[in-house]
């Protein structure tokens, strides 16, 4: 570990570092675009949805039993691109080639930190694009499933039309726990938990 502080401080990349950081944390004023499309003008942000996405999928890593931090990692780090592309919804993407413009932001974000923080990153976020480890598979699900839950909390707030990304993720997941998972959550009461706790004596 002192090695790589020295390494990072003598090729200056610390300061690198802090431009990354500062920048990622630029995703909590990005907004999740395709829920204007129903008319919701304060949607989630891309750092509150890729938080619960790095949540479900620790969970469902221990469910499928992959490793874990590997899926941790790619949930983390999927949608960092869009401090520079922004969160481009699914009419936007008819227009435009996300993937690409993605590939290419990733890129330019990363390669001023070197290795082997960039290069791992990079690898990681690759591999997710692939989608031929199981681990990439499982985090795929929880970006969906990610976005279901949030379709499910919309709807009870008096979205209707959140409907359609919830009856859309039942053809994209694809792992047992996913499904199980969403065929749950489609019918919950996301305030549920704190319903129980307010009534406990």
């Amino acid at each position: 570990i002192i090695d790589l502080i020295l390494y990072f401080q003598e090729a200056n990349i610390m300061e690198e570092l802090v431009h990354f950081l500062f920048e990622a944390g630029h995703l909590k004023n990005v907004d999740r675009s395709g829920w204007w499309l129903f008319g919701n003008k304060n949607p989630e942000s891309v750092a509150e949805h890729s938080f619960r996405c790095t949540i479900l999928g620790y969970i469902l890593a221990k469910l499928e039993n992959v490793d874990a931090s590997k899926v941790i990692m790619m949930c983390l780090f999927h949608d960092v691109h869009e401090t520079r592309t922004n969160d481009l919804h699914k009419v936007v993407q008819k227009y435009i080639n996300q993937d690409e413009a993605g590939d290419k932001a990733t890129q330019d974000q990363l390669e001023p930190l070197k290795d082997p923080i960039g290069k791992e990153i990079s690898d990681t976020l690759g591999e997710l694009t692939d989608q031929e480890s199981k681990e990439s598979v499982v985090a795929k699900d929880a970006d969906i499933l990610e976005c279901a839950m949030q379709a499910r909390e919309y709807q009870v707030q008096g979205y209707e039309a959140a409907v359609d990304w919830l009856d859309r993720a039942d053809d994209r997941l694809k792992c047992e726990s996913s499904k199980k998972l969403l065929a749950i959550l489609k019918h919950s009461d996301p305030g549920e938990w704190w319903k129980k706790l307010k009534d406990r004596k």
